[in-house]
């Protein structure tokens, strides 16, 4: 519902303003403009959703080998003992915690699809844990925390994206290590936010090992970008985010050789998913650049633009970055009105313009808080959600100020 409002705001202030124009201020060409706007918005939408099939088609072929070979079930065995200190009301064994962990390892993949189920059933067994049906525990917000700081390994669909637009990426992965240091950080944030709140202790040696590993390791990393110049940086960037990828298709092919995969048949069966998905969202795409369209063209979107640079220029801070704001602003709204934003930032500025990868970086990143909410505690008929909003709105920010902190840092 919340995303039926934003699309009808959209579309009644950049009437309201066009008409504004064209009647008080004698701008004529202001309704052909949105008229002739609207169409091309359609059109491009259309184009945009057939050309993420070849994409979205290899990396959920390789992903299905991935997972026949037991890729999530090794990861969930790593991070059990990690995420099992932050459930202390799941008593050992209990089904909740195989789910979370399947919903978490398929997240780390990039595997949506996946992910959703095993989510939905892992807020079902905690919902019979749960003492008070109406009130979300505490183990039900840990989860909605962690899930919806995105912690991705490989943004699947955001790559895909980079390659299809009309000007696609020199390299679509590019954006691949900048994701992984945002995304950890707003899963750190969202940890450390319900740690507080829920008064667990994360100096435990097992947390402290995972969280200070994990820091010390993303720590290090931005240490020695430090070190580079602008033109080291991208080059490592790039080298270090196709040999990961290459090294993680390499590992799904090894394990399925293993686990005597069929893994022609495997990437096959799961390639099909790629066209099924780009047909799926091209309505959603084509509603939602048709909206940004107008919005555009009837000027509203360069008085927002305007607006934010003057607001962040008062404090003498560089604002080169904001024309990315509209995608990290309707991440946690909207997932399809993020993509939107990211593909109008793209094919406006340059897919590998800063603005590009910038926005690219916050669509890589935080899951929809909103869209996450509404249908992971509708499932359960959980009436009072307590903090989660706030506590996962402000994770979200943090991840914001680390993609805009990222961003300079790798591309600008």
């Amino acid at each position: 519902m919340t995303l039926t409002y934003i699309w009808m705001s959209f579309f009644l202030l950049s009437f309201i303003v066009a008409f504004i124009k064209w009647a008080f201020l004698g701008d004529h060409q202001i309704l052909p403009a949105l008229v002739e706007g609207i169409f091309k918005a359609a059109n491009d939408g259309f184009d945009i959703s057939l050309k993420l099939v070849g994409v979205m088609a290899l990396f959920l072929g390789f992903m299905n080998i991935g997972e026949r070979a037991g890729a999530i079930r090794f990861l969930s065995r790593i991070v059990g003992p990690f995420f099992s200190r932050l459930f202390p009301d799941i008593p050992k064994h209990h089904p909740a915690t195989g789910q979370m962990m399947m919903n978490f390892s398929a997240n780390l993949l990039g595997l949506d699809n996946a992910a959703t189920p095993f989510g939905i059933k892992a807020m079902e067994s905690l919902q019979e844990l749960n003492q008070n049906k109406d009130v979300a525990s505490n183990a039900q917000l840990m989860f909605m925390a962690l899930h919806a700081s995105g912690l991705t390994l490989i943004p699947v669909s955001t790559i895909a994206m980079r390659a299809s637009v009309k000007m696609p990426a020199a390299n679509p992965t590019d954006i691949f290590v900048p994701c992984m240091i945002v995304t950890f950080a707003a899963t750190l944030a969202a940890l450390c936010i319900m740690a507080y709140k829920q008064k667990i202790n994360l100096l435990q040696p097992v947390l402290l090992a995972w969280v200070g590993g994990l820091s010390a390791g993303v720590g290090l990393l931005v240490w020695y970008l430090t070190t580079l110049d602008q033109h080291s940086i991208q080059l490592f960037s790039n080298t270090l985010s196709s040999g990961l990828i290459l090294l993680i298709f390499l590992a799904f092919l090894l394990g399925g050789w293993r686990k005597k995969v069929n893994m022609f048949e495997a990437f096959v069966e799961g390639a099909k998913g790629g066209f099924e998905i780009a047909i799926r969202i091209i309505p959603y795409l084509i509603a939602m650049l048709v909206a940004i369209s107008v919005l555009r063209n009837s000027g509203i979107f360069s008085y927002l633009i305007d607006g934010l640079r003057h607001l962040f220029g008062l404090t003498g801070m560089n604002t080169d970055f904001v024309e990315s704001l509209p995608t990290a602003i309707m991440k946690p709204l909207s997932g399809a009105g993020a993509r939107g934003m990211m593909v109008e930032a793209m094919n406006t500025y340059g897919t590998d313009s800063f603005i590009g990868r910038l926005s690219s970086i916050f669509q890589g990143t935080n899951d929809t808080t909103f869209y996450v909410v509404a249908v992971y505690f509708g499932a359960i008929s959980v009436k009072n959600t307590r903090y989660a909003i706030p506590a996962m709105l402000l994770a979200d920010l943090v991840g914001i100020i680390t993609a805009i902190l990222v961003g300079y840092l790798f591309f600008h």
